[in-house]
C-alpha cells in the first residue's frame, strides 16, 4: 500500500517512458526496455534514464534535508525507551491471566449448558417416545376392547358362529388402527414395540379377515353399503391393493377358470370370440356394485364414491392375462399364419371392447401402462409372423418370375404370372386377411421391396435376346429355355441340377411375351397409384399422417419402372423393324424376276408387301386389347421409319444397279449395232428395266396405301417422301420411255 501512495518526481514531458511504470508491481526491466525500443533508440533511451536519474537523485537529497532534524533527534528520541517497556510487561502479564481466567470460567459455563442441553434434548426424545409407546398401547387396548366387546355381542346372536364386524365398527376399528401403525413404525426397534408386535399381529389378521369376510358378504348379498363400508376401510389403512386382489382371486379367478377352456375354443368354430364374449360380460353382471361404489360407472354418485380403487385394471384385467396365458398358451402360436392374425385381431378387438368398459380416459391410461398389458402384448410373436408371411409372398413371387414368362390365369388384368403376382403381392400385404398395424412398416418395406424387384426383373428381361417364332406360335406363350435356370435368389431351389453355367443354353424371349412384358409395366405404372388409396387407410388407422412421404416413395417406384420402358420400346420397335424388312428386302428379287423372263407389264404390288406388313397387322388387331392405342402407334411409326430407311436404300440399290445395266446394254448395242441385245420384249412392248421400275414403284405405292389404312401418316415416317420420290422418277421414266 505504501509503494501506490508514494510519488516520484515529475520529470521532462519529452520523456520516451512513463515515471509510474517503475511503481508497479509486476515491473520487469527486459519488457520496460523492449517496451521503449518499440518508439525510440537506445541511445536516446539511456539518455532520458539518465536525465530522470538525476531529477531523483536531487528529489532525495531534497526529503534528506527537509526532514533532517528528525533524522538527527531519532537516537535521542528513544533514549529510555526499555525501562519504559520493562515498566509495562508485569501489568500486561497480570491482565493476560486474568484474561485466560475469564476465559476459562466461560467456557465451562458454555460446556454445562451444552450438557443440558443435551440431556434435555434426549429426556424430550425419549417422553416421545414414550408417548408414542403409550399411544401404541392405547391403541392396542382400544382395539381389543372393541373386538371384545362386539365379539361378545355377535357371540350371544350367533350362538357361537365366528364373528363378522359390521362396517361402522370396522370404520373405527381401521380409524384407529391407522394410527397405530403411525406411531409402531416411529417406534420401530423398541423392546416394548417388540412385546407388543403379537398383539398388533392378532389385530391385523382380525381386521383383514373381518375385512375380506365382510367384502365378500357384501358381493354375496350386493349390499352396496357394506361394500362401500368395506372399500372406505380398507382405503384407511392403506390397504387398497389388498381389497384389488382379493376380488381377483375370490370374485375374478373362478370366473376366468370356467371361461378359458383350451378345449372349447378349439371344438368350436367361433370359441375364441364366443370365449371373449363371455369374458366382456363379467364387467357388467359382477363389478357393477364394485364400480357404481368406487366410481367406474356413469350412474354413480360423486357423495358416495370411494376413490382410489380401479378394479377393472388392477383385479380383472390381470386375472384374464393370467388365464389366457395358463390356459390357452395355443393362442399365441404363430405356425400357422391365418389362425394368428384371426387370433390376433380378435384378442386387440377383446382389448379394445374391454378398454371401452372402463370407466375413464385415466383409468384406459392405468391400463395400459399395467405390466399384465404389456405382457399380453408382448406374447404375440409379430416378427415371426411377418417372417412366414414374407417367405410365403416372396417365394410366391420369385417363382413366378421365372425364365419361363408363364401366362397370367384367366380372369387376370395382367398379362403374365409374373406381373399378376406381383400386383396380388402388394394387395396381399395390405389385404385384412394379413395387415396388422404393429407390422404397418415392415408390411411398406415389402411394398417397395416388391416393385423393385421387379423393376429389376423387367431389366433382367429387356435384355434377352428375341427367339424366331412363326405367325402361329406368336399367338400362344412358348416358354423359352429352363425353369431350372433360374436367376431366382430363393433359398432351397435348384439351380440347373448341377449343370455348369456354360452348358445352360441362352435365355430369350419370344416378341408375344416381350409386347406383354411392355404391356404389363404400363399398366402395373398406372396402378401404382392406386396402391396409395389402399394403404391410407392402414395408415390412418395407426396415426400415421405423412402421406406425401409415402406418395413420394411410390413416385420413385414408378419412375424405376419407367425407367425400364425405354429399352422395352426400343427392342420391340427393333424387333418389328427387322421381322418388317425380312420382307422388304426382297426387292432385291424384283430384278431377277423380270429380267430375260418375258412376264407381262407389272399392275399390282408384288406378294412380299403384305408380307412385310403383317407384323404391324398383328401388332393392331392382337394386342389392342392389352396395349394403350398411343403406345401402338409409337411403336408402328418408329418401326415403320426404321424399316422405311433400309427399304429405300435397298430399293435405291436396285435402281441403281437397273441403270447400270440398262447403260451398259446401251454401250454394247452401240458397240455391235444389233438388235439382237435389244432389251426389249419379243412382242416390242416395255423392257425389263422399265418393268423393274414400275414393279418398284407399285411395291411403294402399296406400302404407302397399307400404312395410312393402318392409321400412321407416311408423312411422320422418315424417309418415306424420298422412297416415293425415288420410285416416282423410276416409274416416270419408264413412262417416258414406253411412250
Amino acid at each position: 500500500m505504501e509503494t501506490k501512495k508514494m510519488n516520484l518526481p515529475r520529470g521532462p514531458e519529452n520523456l520516451c517512458f512513463d515515471k509510474d511504470e517503475f511503481m508497479k508491481p509486476d515491473f520487469d526491466v527486459d519488457h520496460f526496455v523492449s517496451d521503449c525500443r518499440k518508439r525510440v533508440q537506445l541511445e536516446e533511451l539511456r539518455e532520458d534514464l539518465e536525465l530522470y536519474y538525476k531529477l531523483l537523485k536531487t528529489a532525495m537529497v531534497e526529503l534528506i534535508n527537509k526532514d533532517y532534524a528528525d533524522f538527527v533527534n531519532l537516537s535521542t528520541n528513544l533514549v529510555g525507551m526499555d525501562k519504559a517497556l520493562n515498566q509495562l510487561s508485569v501489568p500486561l502479564g497480570q491482565l493476560r491471566e486474568e484474561v485466560m481466567s475469564l476465559k476459562s470460567c466461560v467456557s465451562e459455563g458454555i460446556q454445562a449448558v451444552d450438557d443440558r442441553m443435551t440431556k434435555q434434548e434426549d429426556i424430550r426424545r425419549k417422553k416421545v417416545c414414550v408417548l408414542r409407546l403409550i399411544h401404541v398401547i392405547q391403541s392396542v387396548e382400544k382395539i381389543e376392547k372393541i373386538l371384545h366387546s362386539q365379539g361378545t355381542k355377535e357371540l350371544s346372536s350367533l350362538e357361537g358362529n365366528s364373528p363378522l364386524l359390521t362396517g361402522q365398527v370396522l370404520e373405527r376399528i381401521a380409524t384407529e388402527f391407522n394410527q397405530l401403525q403411525f406411531h409402531a413404525v416411529q417406534s420401530k426397534g423398541t423392546p416394548l414395540l417388540d412385546k407388543v408386535r403379537p398383539r398388533i399381529a392378532g389385530i391385523t389378521a382380525m381386521l383383514q379377515q373381518s375385512l375380506e369376510g365382510l367384502l365378500l358378504e357384501g358381493l354375496q348379498t350386493s349390499n352396496v353399503d357394506i361394500i362401500r363400508h368395506c372399500l372406505r376401510t380398507y382405503a384407511t389403512i392403506d390397504k387398497t391393493r389388498d381389497a384389488e386382489a382379493l376380488v381377483g382371486q375370490v370374485l375374478v379367478k373362478p370366473y376366468i377358470d370356467e371361461v378359458i377352456v383350451e378345449q372349447y375354443v378349439q371344438s368350436h368354430p367361433n370359441g375364441l370370440q364366443a370365449m371373449y364374449n363371455k369374458l366382456l360380460e363379467f364387467v357388467p353382471h359382477h363389478c357393477r356394485l364394485l364400480r357404481e361404489v368406487t366410481g367406474g360407472a356413469i350412474s354413480s354418485e360423486k357423495a358416495d364414491i370411494v376413490p382410489g380403487y380401479d378394479f377393472l385394471v388392477n383385479s380383472v384385467w390381470p386375472e384374464i392375462v393370467h388365464g389366457l396365458e395358463e390356459k390357452l398358451p395355443s393362442l399365441f402360436n404363430p405356425g400357422n399364419p391365418d389362425v394368428f392374425h384371426e387370433k390376433y385381431t380378435t384378442s386387440m378387438d377383446f382389448v379394445r371392447k374391454f378398454e371401452r368398459q372402463c370407466g375413464s380416459q385415466a383409468s384406459v391410461k392405468r391400463l395400459r401402462s399395467h405390466p399384465s398389458y404389456h405382457s399380453f402384448n408382448n406374447k404375440w410373436n409379430l416378427p415371426v409372423y411377418f417372417q412366414i408371411r414374407f417367405r410365403e409372398i416372396a417365394g410366391a413371387l420369385e417363382e413366378a418370375l421365372s425364365d419361363t414368362l408363364e401366362e397370367a390365369p384367366a380372369g387376370s388384368s395382367y398379362c403374365l404370372l409374373a406381373t399378376h403376382m406381383v400386383w396380388m403381392s402388394l394387395l396381399k400385404c395390405w389385404s385384412d386377411q394379413m395387415f396388422l398395424p404393429l407390422l404397418a412398416h415392415r408390411l411398406w418395406k415389402l411394398s417397395l421391396q416388391i416393385l423393385a424387384r421387379y423393376s429389376v426383373f423387367i431389366g433382367e428381361v429387356s435384355v434377352r435376346p428375341i427367339s424366331c417364332e412363326n405367325t402361329k406360335e406368336s399367338k400362344k406363350f412358348v416358354p423359352v429355355g429352363r425353369k431350372e435356370s433360374s436367376v431366382s435368389l430363393s433359398p432351397g431351389e435348384d439351380q440347373g441340377h448341377g449343370s455348369s453355367p456354360e452348358s445352360q443354353p441362352l435365355l430369350s424371349i419370344s416378341s408375344t411375351q416381350l409386347v406383354c412384358v411392355a404391356a404389363d409395366l404400363d399398366k402395373l405404372q398406372d396402378q401404382i397409384l392406386d396402391i396409395l388409396e389402399m394403404i391410407k387407410p392402414k395408415l390412418e388407422m395407426i396415426g400415421f399422417k405423412n402421406v406425401s412421404c409415402i406418395a413420394g416413395a411410390l413416385e420413385d417406384s414408378k419412375a424405376s419402372l419407367s425407367a425400364c420402358m425405354p429399352t422395352l420400346n426400343n427392342r420391340i420397335i427393333q424387333d418389328l423393324s427387322e421381322s418388317s424388312f425380312a420382307y422388304l428386302k426382297s426387292a432385291l428379287e424384283v430384278p431377277r424376276l423380270y429380267r430375260r423372263t418375258n412376264k407381262e407389264v407389272p399392275t399390282k404390288a408384288s406378294p412380299y408387301v403384305d408380307s412385310a406388313l403383317k407384323p404391324f397387322y398383328r401388332l393392331q388387331n392382337e394386342y389392342k386389347d392389352i396395349l394403350k392405342q398411343p403406345m401402338i402407334h409409337q411403336w408402328l411409326e418408329s418401326a415403320l421409319s426404321e424399316s422405311t430407311q433400309k427399304y429405300y436404300e435397298t430399293v435405291s440399290d436396285v435402281l441403281s444397279s437397273v441403270k447400270k445395266m440398262e447403260d451398259s446394254l446401251k454401250r454394247l448395242k452401240q458397240a455391235r449395232r444389233t438388235a439382237a441385245s435389244n432389251p426389249v420384249g419379243t412382242n416390242g412392248g416395255m423392257s425389263d428395266d422399265n418393268k423393274i421400275r414400275l414393279q418398284l414403284a407399285l411395291d411403294v405405292e402399296y406400302f404407302g396405301e397399307q400404312v395410312r389404312q393402318m392409321g400412321v401418316e407416311t408423312s411422320s415416317i422418315k424417309s418415306f417422301s424420298a422412297l416415293t420420290e425415288l420410285v416416282l422418277t423410276a416409274k416416270d421414266q419408264a413412262t417416258a420411255e414406253q411412250s
